[in-house]
Parts: C-alpha cells; structure tokens; sequence
C-alpha cells in the first residue's frame, strides 16, 4: 500500500519510528470484551522529506475512534488551572466581552468555555464525541456535536458564528484530513479574529525527552514550528506568535491570523523558535534518523527496572490510564504478568479494562489497600501533582516510577 502525506501527498518512504502492532490506545475494554478478538494495527510512524510532517497511517476512522471517548478533561486540578490562566491570558490580550464570539474546536466536557461563560463571553463548542458533549450541555455550554472540517465551518458562517477567537487545543494532531480542517479554521475566522492552537508532542520535545508513548492511532501527525508554518501559509494564515507551555510534557501554543489582518504584528518568538529548531537540526533527515534506538534504550531499562523488581519479589502497579500509557505498554510488552492493576481518577475509566494488555482499572483508594512497592506513573505529564497526591504510600515505603524521558525511581 502507497501511503502518502496527509499535507503535501507524496508519498512517504522514510519511517521515525516503527512501534509493533498495537491496539487503539483508548478502546478500553469491559469484561465482557476481554475474551473477544482485539483488533491490533500498525504503530509506524513516517517523516515526510518534503515538509518533515511525522505521521501515521489513517487505519480506523476519526468517527469510530472519536464518538465514544473515555478523555473527559476536567479531572485534572493541574489542567484545570491551566485553563482558567489560559482564559484569563486570552480576555485580557484580546480584549474579549460579551460582544466577541468564542469557539472552541474538540471542546470536551466543557472545561476550557465555562472560564469565558464566567465572564458573560458568548461561547459555542464543538465536539465529536457524543457522551462527551452531553456532560458540557448538562453544564450550560451549549455544544454541537459533529466533527470539525470545511462543512461545518460553513454552516456556522452561514449562520453568523464567525469566530473572534477560534480554540483548539490537543486537537490537530487527532486530524487525519489536515487540510480540510485548515480551511475550516480560515472560514470560520472573523477578518480581525484569532486562532489560538496548542498541541503537545512537540517535535523537539518528543524526540529531546523521549515521548515515543505520545504516539498512538489517535495522533495521526506530529508537529515542529518549522512544518506548521507550511500548513498555515497555504491557506493565507499567519503564525505572528508562538510559546512553548510547560503542559503534557512540553507543548506548542501558536497564535494565528488572516494574512491581511495588520493588527497583530510578528513576534520574535516566532523567529527565535525557528532558529532554536534549526539549531537542534529538526530541518535534517539524521535528526529523525537515530530516534529509534533512543526508544529501544528506554525499553531496555525498563525491562531492567521490572525484571529486577521482580526478582526481588516486589509488588508493582500503576497510576494513569492515559493513552500514552497503552502505547508504553504495548510496545514494551509488560502486561499483567508484571503488573496487577493501574488506577485512576477519572470515574469514566475505572472498573474497565486497558486495551492490549487487559490490566484492570482501579480507583485509587486501592492503591492504600493494597500498599504496593511500586507505584509506576503512566501519566508522567502530571507526575508531580500525582506524587503530591499519593505522597502516602511512603507510609510503608512506597516508590514512585517514572518511565519517561528514561526510568527514574522517586524514594
């Protein structure tokens, strides 16, 4: 099968990085699944060598994936947090109010608009997933349950829903039609609107840290400033500004324009970015190159850490059911053998099963019955509030795991 790039569509030969057959990193399992055909697909990502756009192959569609979703975003404080600031950044930088239209694209539960319902900003999201949606229509954020592209765009033009300020944050790499959702962003945007887009899995950060476990079939691109940029300016947007964000371990949040809006003039964020890419050498196919073996060494020490844990006949399990987690797993083959139960907070999650690997998921109340050795953080992007919130299980001298950049045990 040819495949070809989902932006600039020649074809793709050269692969990043190439991690087995695994199952979709969010497909949670009931019990009753789990005695049932798992569908497995290829996890290999490819580097396009004409724009350097990381990316998989489309092999379930955005709808199956997409429509029934266990990510609800509202159970982390951290993340929380996150939005209130981002909201408050917002309102006062481009003076939003109760005449400005705010449109948030993959809204979720409703997390990020309630900051600007607060204030009396009017607000719409939009969301695919449906039992998503309806947790933020139960919450007063009026939402449209549909996918976001060209179509949709235009039917909310066509009923005067421009955008003053179009969000979308941890959505476009969940994009396989990356082009249709590009203009659909410039259709939806007023003249003098903006578009703020915040992604993680940053290229420098992914291949610097080792964030092989970002990519799952839910991420269908990965992205440096240097390729987004391309993305932007074929459809007459402009990137005037640009910020790296200390979230989900490292995180790209880009500020976008009509290329005729005068308005907001180019920050030299943008130009220091580029030159901190061109320093790092992410416009040279070598950097993408050695990536592989840096991921084999972080399986490597972890199958040290488990066999050496075992040997001493230590009790370890896991905090998270994130999807990041199911692509570490899965590719490193620790499963249940090595690992009774993970937790989490996420009430949507617990008493269901991890895809692939079939470990339960616990609330975390079960970590204090059970007192284990170990306890690995598969959620490493929120590992200090984690710690701070398990910090019990020193109690009776538990350790905290980390897996990622490399394996590091916390006393």
């Amino acid at each position: 099968m040819v495949t070809k790039c989902r932006f600039c569509n020649i074809e793709l030969s050269q692969v990043f990085v190439d991690l087995g057959m695994s199952p979709l990193a969010n497909s949670y399992l009931n019990s009753k699944d789990l005695n049932r055909m798992e569908p497995f697909y290829p996890l290999r990502t490819y580097v396009c060598k004409e724009c350097l756009l990381v990316q998989l192959e489309e092999f379930e569609s955005p709808k199956n994936i997409f429509t029934n979703y266990a990510y609800f975003s509202s159970y982390s404080q951290s993340w929380l947090k996150h939005a209130e600031d981002y909201a408050n950044m917002a309102i006062n930088r481009f003076g939003l109010g109760k005449n400005s239209q705010i449109i948030e694209i993959a809204s979720n539960d409703g997390y990020l608009l309630q900051q600007f319902q607060k204030r009396n900003i009017p607000i719409l999201g939009i969301e695919p997933a449906a039992n998503v949606a309806k947790v933020a229509e139960s919450r007063g954020i009026p939402t449209r349950t549909r996918f976001f592209g060209t179509d949709t765009a235009k039917d909310l033009a066509n009923e005067d829903k421009k955008a003053d300020l179009l969000i979308a944050i941890n959505v476009l790499p969940h994009v396989p039609t990356l082009n249709d959702f590009v203009e659909g962003l410039k259709l939806l945007l007023k003249p003098k609107g903006v578009i703020t887009i915040q992604f993680s899995a940053y290229m420098i950060q992914l291949i610097q840290q080792n964030q092989f476990d970002m990519i799952y079939h839910e991420h269908f691109s990965y992205f440096s400033l240097y390729t987004i940029q391309k993305i932007f300016l074929k459809y007459g947007l402009t990137i005037f500004d640009v910020e790296e964000v200390p979230v989900h371990g490292g995180s790209l949040r880009i500020y976008i324009k009509h290329a005729g809006n005068e308005d907001f003039p180019v920050t030299h964020n943008v130009g220091d970015l580029l030159n901190k890419e061109k320093m790092f050498k992410i416009t040279e196919m070598t950097t993408y190159e050695t990536f592989p073996e840096q991921v084999k060494e972080v399986k490597s020490k972890l199958w040290n850490f488990f066999i050496s844990a075992r040997s001493a006949k230590k009790k370890v399990v896991c905090y998270g059911a994130p999807a990041k987690g199911n692509t570490l797993l899965n590719y490193c083959g620790i499963g249940r053998d090595f690992i009774d139960y993970t937790v989490d907070i996420s009430p949507h999650k617990q008493g269901l099963y991890l895809p692939g690997t079939h470990i339960p998921i616990m609330s975390p109340e079960k970590i204090r019955e059970t007192k284990p050795d170990y306890v690995l953080i598969l959620s490493w992007n929120l590992k200090e509030e984690i710690m701070e919130q398990m910090d019990y299980i020193r109690e009776w001298g538990g350790k905290f795991v980390v897996p990622i950049p490399e394996v590091v045990v916390y006393s």
